[in-house]
């Protein structure tokens, strides 16, 4: 295996090749398999995590040390001697057993240096950034929410060891691991089963990302942002746009914005993002629903939001009570659906453009009525309601069965015309499941047409004069599609059963007659 040479000549550590790191990860949860503490892939890719979170901010804290060394500067630490991975973890021969039990999960216990105090969660825990370091509050949010459910020390440090062998200072090693654990997400969703959200497959986020495209300099929100993957692709995005040192320090501390209010999905976006080369992640640990929608004024808007909000969940009377009254639900979509219009920007954005977004909503938003129907009265005559996509059966697949579908809206004024874009499933297939998910390759008759739109057989608009008077009714079936007996209105549709179970009857008496005549 070859070594990478510093520039004292000394050996660095070896670069770790996307089989190594696969299977290194692979042997970290054999050994996790083996522990009683643990049930599945719900509980061990957390643990995972939060070993591999320590080990790469070391590693990053080993790194900016070295930089200010050489640049003169006074270095202040995020995380202090002897809570550092350098001083308790990296001796494969360190502490172990019940002794790193202890000292990781005791409020109080005997340190890596011999002295008491609290222990590494504790310490971790009680960060903040009075120091002017905004990473101890990252830091210490993450910790709130995590707890070792390993049951034996030495499995734990076995794991810790196999952890010691990634290395976090290599991009290309970044780039690696961070394919390979958005593998481990897709797996943990999938052991999620009906608990787990409902997470945006990867061609969907990539395909909002690249019509919506955001551009150095524009702010980019998810505020729900789940494990952060509209995030990482609007970060991979501008990473592209990146020309200068200015520009670099504009991408990591100005441009990407989440909110993700549940600690495990916390700590899995923040290291998902640190994985794909955000340094210091803006994520809000909060619910982005508890401020008072009429409160939210333009320093607090953004100039591009990306989201698949949850929909289908309620939210409790204090949240409602954040939006006017006659917009009250309880419904989570349409409250973030509104959330999201208060927070685009009313003036054009650096880049020149109007502020934008791209939702994921169910069905049930088009063609809802009253509170449903006042919101996207708004949508139409406040802001610019432009396209329509309507996603296929199963693109949610194994989450859920709703179909589904993507606003697209801006800031340059009212809407005069929506058009639609039904993305039809590929040749043969009848729906999308969990081993055929959707690619993205399949949105490339969509993302050709967008710029030089035509009626055809996916895309048709309609006026937004015609929409106002159906009563905000945005449902609109394609004109040239042939009828879906499934998506017929319920009335029409048991019409439908009734006529042919009529028919049906009739065709018996007929056949029952022929027979008493042969016979």
């Amino acid at each position: 295996m070859a070594r990478t040479k510093k520039k004292n000549g000394a050996d660095a550590a070896p670069m770790t090749t996307s089989q190594m790191l696969g299977g290194l990860l692979k042997s970290a949860r054999d050994i996790m398999r083996k522990d009683k503490g643990l049930n599945g892939d719900l509980d061990r890719l957390p643990l995972l995590t939060w070993i591999m979170f320590l080990k790469f901010l070391d590693d990053l804290e080993q790194q900016r040390e070295e930089e200010a060394a050489l640049s003169g500067k006074k270095f202040k630490a995020a995380i202090e001697a002897p809570y550092r991975w350098r001083d308790w973890a990296a001796d494969p021969q360190g502490i172990t057993g019940d002794e790193l039990l202890s000292f990781i999960n005791a409020e109080e216990a005997v340190r890596p240096d011999g002295k008491k105090g609290p222990g590494l969660f504790a310490y971790l825990r009680s960060l903040s950034s009075s120091n002017g370091d905004n990473r101890r509050d990252v830091i210490a949010t993450v910790f709130k929410g995590v707890d070792n459910r390993m049951r034996s020390g030495y499995l734990l440090r076995d794991i810790i060891n196999k952890v010691a062998g990634i290395h976090f200072t290599s991009a290309d090693e970044l780039h690696t691991l961070g394919a390979l654990y958005e593998s481990m997400l897709r797996e943990m969703r999938d052991a999620a089963g009906d608990s787990g959200e409902f997470y945006t497959p990867r061609a969907v986020v990539r395909f909002m990302v690249e019509v919506t495209d955001p551009r150095l300099g524009e702010t980019v929100l998810d505020p729900a942002s789940g494990t952060g993957g509209f995030l990482v692709e609007a970060y991979r995005h501008l990473e592209k746009q990146v020309q200068t040192v200015a520009d670099r320090k504009r991408l990591q501390d100005e441009t990407i914005r989440g909110c993700e209010p549940k600690s495990l999905p916390y700590l899995l976006c923040q290291m998902n993002l640190l994985l794909h080369g955000l340094d210091a992640p803006q994520i809000d640990p909060g619910n982005a629903l508890r401020f008072k929608l009429s409160e939210i004024g333009e320093k607090d808007r953004v100039d591009v939001i990306l989201t698949n909000p949850p929909f289908g969940g309620e939210e409790e009377r204090g949240i409602q009570g954040n939006f006017p009254e006659d917009r009250q639900t309880a419904e989570t979509a349409l409250l973030f659906l509104q959330l999201i219009m208060r927070k685009l920007k009313r003036q054009p954005t650096r880049a020149g453009r109007p502020a934008r977004a791209a939702v994921v909503v169910p069905n049930g938003t088009l063609f809802g009525d009253g509170v449903c129907a006042r919101i996207k009265e708004e949508l139409l005559k406040d802001f610019h309601l432009h396209t329509i996509v309507r996603l296929p059966n199963g693109v949610f697949a194994p989450y859920t069965s709703i179909p589904t579908n993507i606003l697209f809206f801006d800031r340059s004024g009212p809407t005069k015309e929506v058009w639609y874009y039904e993305q039809p499933l590929p040749g043969g297939r009848k729906n999308y499941t969990k081993t055929q998910p959707m690619q993205f390759d399949e949105f490339k008759t969509c993302m050709e047409w967008w710029g030089k739109r035509e009626e055809n057989d996916q895309a048709w608009k309609v006026p937004v004069k015609d929409l106002l008077e159906a009563k905000c009714n945005l449902d609109r079936k394609n004109p040239r599609a042939k009828v879906d007996f499934d998506h017929l209105p319920p009335d029409q549709l048991a019409d439908d059963i009734l006529k042919k179970e009529l028919r049906i009857a009739e065709l018996m008496r007929e056949i029952k007659a022929a027979l008493g005549t042969t016979a």
